[in-house]
């Protein structure tokens, strides 16, 4: 027989939220990786709004299982706090690798980049 568990209302309603927040902005990561015409511009929405999305779903687990445990539950953090570090991290390299590319193709490169401070000036 198993002992089936009511969670209060509050609960319930904190997780759905973060988890509809998480939600709506991988779909506004996704929307902004669509819509934007240029390649740097598109690395920029998936990277932010997959971090945040993360973080909310993230937050809305530890809420909810930490609830059914009556402990702590924060080994989620470390999904979070692992994306936080490498997203930015391989979004820069990721930039670099493509603005590398397009010199040595001898295509135009973006205006800021092109005036930026690692034009040798």
């Amino acid at each position: 027989m198993t002992e089936t568990l009511v969670l209060p209302f509050w609960l319930e309603l904190i997780t759905a939220v973060l988890l509809i927040t998480g939600s709506l902005f991988a779909l506004v990561g996704a929307v902004g990786l669509v819509r934007l015409k240029d390649y740097f511009q598109r690395m920029h929405p998936p990277a932010l709004a997959s971090t945040i999305g993360a973080w909310c779903v993230a937050l809305a687990s530890i809420i909810y299982f930490s609830w059914l445990k009556d402990a702590a539950v924060l080994h989620a953090w470390l999904i979070p706090i692992l994306l936080s570090i490498t997203v930015p991290v391989t979004t820069l390299l990721l930039a670099r690798a493509a603005l590398f590319r397009k010199r040595v193709a001898k295509e135009p490169v973006p205006e800021e980049v092109s005036s930026g401070c690692d034009s040798g000036n």
